[in-house]
């Protein structure tokens, strides 16, 4: 299983760790996303959308990141990470769909204002950043009273593609400056438990979109 991808993209950080939690192997294909290398004929033969990630299975081709996390997973039967029980797995592809349409764009506002913006040089625009506060806040208080009764979003005794996948958007939330100090149970679910994970650890990403961590 190839997967093109760059690590520094909130979809890629959703997809390597999904996969290292499923002790799923696979070959990174490195496309450089700030140098548009996800827009070359040569990628976009495999994704035509021209966004990352992507996945090649011998001839078998496969975009969506969300898709690529579920093939996975049927694929080298990961059940404990995405159960086959009817409820489970459909509570599972809610939170998908819901991470998909709903939360990684509005996550993704303060991405670009807060970190990608600065770093190109420019600056955040507080307009825009008001203006999907109340959407965000929106969003967060479901994903909020979720957590107030689970450890994990599914309500599984591990951690589901589900959690990997919400907690995607947010991978550089201090970066970000995600509103998150009215949502204690957000917050602990991100700080305690995903970034405890190995699997998250090993897909570190830091401010500037680096992928080391400065010597202590």
């Amino acid at each position: 299983m190839q997967i093109y991808a760059d690590p520094i993209t909130v979809n890629c950080r959703k997809v390597l760790p999904g996969l290292d939690l499923m002790n799923v192997l696979y070959e990174l294909v490195h496309v450089d996303y700030f140098k548009g290398e996800q827009k070359s004929d040569t990628f976009m033969a495999i994704n035509p959308n021209a966004s990352l990630p992507a996945m090649k299975d011998g001839d078998f081709i496969l975009w969506e990141s969300n898709a690529i996390l579920m093939y996975a997973a049927d694929k080298h039967q990961a059940a404990a990470h995405y159960p086959t029980d009817l409820q489970t797995r459909a509570d599972i592809q809610r939170w998908l769909l819901w991470e998909s349409s709903s939360w990684f764009p509005s996550c993704y506002v303060y991405l670009v204002e807060n970190c990608v913006k600065p770093l190109l040089g420019s600056s955040a625009d507080p307009a825009i950043l008001e203006a999907q506060l109340q959407t965000f806040n929106k969003l967060a208080g479901i994903l909020e009273a979720r957590l107030a009764s689970h450890q994990w979003i599914a309500g599984t005794p591990h951690p589901t593609i589900a959690d990997i996948a919400i907690a995607s958007p947010m991978h550089l939330h201090g970066w970000q400056q995600l509103p998150l100090a009215n949502f204690p149970n957000i917050r602990r679910w991100m700080f305690d438990h995903i970034e405890a994970l190995p699997c998250w650890e090993k897909t570190w990403i830091g401010e500037g979109f680096t992928t080391q961590k400065a010597n202590a």
